[in-house]
């Protein structure tokens, strides 16, 4: 084999194992032969946007293009998820699609987190949440036979697994209730959390106490607060709740699927309330994707969508305990 450094000490090998490339390509093709079964068509969208997300809790990677003969500069961003180009696409009447795609995520690192990684991410037209939570168990299956040992996710709402887990109601109580049990369950708290908005706390919660719960096998948290609707319709009635779902397998996080927000003028309002948090986060705001707004307000036909992490998909039927492992050249071989 041969050396992994070079005389100046550079060390140039990539982090994934030939078996792991090899099996990184055995996934890629089960998932493609599994959509063309189906009649999902496969697509390919850019990786640069004049918009940016604007979810407080993510952050996009900038650049600059300079148009060549002139002094023009135009801001650029590297996307974290394909999903407005391919509403656009929706919209257009495409049916059925899906694809793999490099996504990007500013500041993001760490043993399950690179911040360029692969998404797979697709949109059933006539699909409602259940049925997409339907679709990505049937997935799952054919695509980790004989790889992983993969059952029909179990499936939760996520009031109820607050409840289950901490006592804690998230549509009832407020913030100075979930600073206590953070306080006195976990660790540390990190420093500036806030004291008027709820959301962290929930996303601290998930991460340092429910999800190590979990365990093995695979499980659908669905039915989220509406303050993290995102792009998700919203569920009326007595308890309001996001129609959107996660999925966990082996501890890990690998999918978020909503049943798709198709009224443009709520999607522009939430934008907007998105860049306030932003703002009162000391956050820059980012430039809305107007495109989109534009594409909901033609007609988004009614539909589901999906995205699961490809690299930890790899990390979950492998064991992996870091993403270096799944992908050829992470971060900090770059």
């Amino acid at each position: 084999m041969p050396r992994t450094e070079t005389r100046s000490g550079v060390d140039w090998r990539p982090g994934a194992e030939l078996e792991t490339l090899k099996l990184r390509a055995l996934l890629l093709a089960r998932v493609r032969e599994y959509f063309v079964r189906q009649g999902v068509l496969e697509v390919d969208t850019p990786l640069l946007s004049r918009g940016a997300t604007t979810d407080p809790a993510i952050e996009s990677c900038s650049s600059i293009y300079r148009v060549a003969g002139s002094q023009q500069a135009i801001p650029l961003y590297l996307q974290t998820s394909p999903e407005f180009f391919m509403k656009r696409l929706l919209a257009a009447g495409s049916g059925p699609i899906y694809q793999f795609c490099h996504v990007f995520r500013n500041g993001e690192s760490g043993r399950r987190h690179n911040p360029e990684f692969m998404l797979l991410e697709w949109y059933r037209p006539g699909f409602g949440m259940q049925a997409m939570m339907d679709e990505v168990d049937a997935l799952m299956t054919e695509v980790l036979e004989g790889l992983a040992e993969y059952s029909p996710a179990r499936r939760v709402r996520y009031r109820q697994w607050f409840l289950d887990e901490t006592g804690l109601d998230p549509w009832r109580d407020t913030v100075p209730t979930f600073r206590r049990f953070a306080e006195t369950r976990l660790p540390s708290v990190p420093d500036g959390m806030p004291e008027n908005d709820l959301d962290p706390w929930l996303d601290l919660l998930v991460s340092h106490w429910l999800e190590p719960r979990l365990g093995a096998g695979a499980v659908f948290v669905h039915d989220y607060p509406v303050s993290q609707a995102s792009l998700a319709q919203v569920r009326t009635g007595e308890e309001q709740s996001a129609e959107r779902f996660e999925l966990y397998f082996n501890g890990m996080e690998l999918a978020n699927g909503f049943h798709e927000l198709a009224d443009g003028e709520e999607q522009l309002l939430r934008f907007e309330k998105d860049n306030t948090r932003r703002t009162d986060n000391r956050q820059a705001p980012m430039p809305i994707d107007h495109a989109l707004i534009a594409a909901l307000e033609q007609g988004l036909p009614d539909c589901s969508g999906v995205a699961i992490g490809f690299d930890r998909l790899l990390m979950a039927t492998t064991g992996m305990a870091d993403i270096d492992r799944a992908m050829a050249f992470s971060l900090n071989r770059v």
